[in-house]
């Protein structure tokens, strides 16, 4: 059954009211527990190859699906390929990040939304697209600003998505509506937020200098206005380690829709393989770049 919730899609021209209005509905229409068949080791990537020297292509089709805002591309069957010792059954994950066009002149800011799908452990697509943008950055807001580009980014992607992991929050926020919860109620997608920043929220014990593979709750404080203070609504998850100095600070795992906040660091930790971000969020990262330096 189709749940996905269109009617909510973000629209910057609402006032700030409006819009913390209908993060609150979007919280209320999101599902904080599993639904879904997703087993973190049917969706871990055992290995992570270094994005120096420029991302490997795709596997199962083209290097790249270029999307204008609208869904526009290449048609591709993200089947392809399958005839290989990869296992075409596999679920396919989707890593979203986003890089920006700025001072541009007569040109307004643009997003450069990147959607990078893997299957089990490798790359079987990347699309991407360019949008205008509407607002600044409000903290709590950022679906607003950067919703609709990931959305067409989406559009430009043929596979079609078993889980969503977004660059930024889900329920660690202020009404337990950040951008993964919010993509992933319109889709009706399992979503995890992975943010490098704690929005809000406490967690039970402190961060600093912990060892690799360490978690704690991040539980609802007084800044969450749609949770009962103590709700665990995320982890602190230490992804990566230096094994002496322990500087790399950890991320911020938090459910988005249909996942819940146990299960959501459990798949952040099998798709991380070696670096601080899980897999399909750092290629994203890279592929967005890419893709600005060639809107550039």
């Amino acid at each position: 059954m189709d749940r996905a919730r269109p009617d909510l899609r973000p629209d910057p021209s609402l006032s700030r009211a409006e819009m913390e209005d209908l993060q609150r509905e979007i919280a209320a229409a999101a599902t904080f527990d599993d639904d879904h068949a997703l087993d973190p080791a049917a969706v871990a990537v055992d290995e992570a190859p270094s994005l120096a020297d420029g991302l490997p292509p795709a596997r199962d089709g083209p290097q790249e699906r270029l999307g204008t805002g609208s869904g526009a591309g290449d048609d591709h069957d993200p089947e392809a390929g399958a005839g290989d010792d990869h296992d075409p059954d596999a679920p396919v994950v989707v890593g979203i990040d986003q890089a920006f066009l700025t001072d541009r002149g007569d040109a307004p800011d643009a997003a450069v939304s990147a959607a990078v799908a893997f299957r089990d452990g490798d790359v079987i697509e990347y699309a991407s697209a360019t949008t205008p943008l509407s607002i600044p950055y409000v903290p709590g807001l950022l679906a607003f600003r950067e919703g609709d580009p990931i959305l067409a980014a989406l559009d430009a992607l043929a596979a079609d998505p078993d889980l969503l992991i977004c660059d930024g929050s889900g329920r660690i926020h202020f009404r337990e509506a950040g951008l993964a919860t919010h993509v992933g109620v319109l889709r009706d997608a399992p979503s995890v937020g992975v943010a490098k920043n704690l929005l809000c929220g406490e967690p039970d014990e402190p961060t600093e200098e912990r060892p690799e593979g360490w978690r704690t709750p991040v539980r609802a404080d007084g800044a969450v206005t749609t949770a009962e203070p103590g709700t665990a609504i995320g982890h602190a998850f230490q992804s990566r380690q230096y094994p002496t100095s322990k500087r790399v600070n950890p991320l911020y795992v938090s459910p988005g829709h249909r996942v819940s906040a146990e299960t959501a660091v459990d798949l952040v930790a099998a798709l991380c393989a070696g670096y601080k971000l899980p897999e399909p969020t750092r290629f994203a990262d890279a592929h967005a770049d890419a893709a600005k330096r060639d809107a550039d």
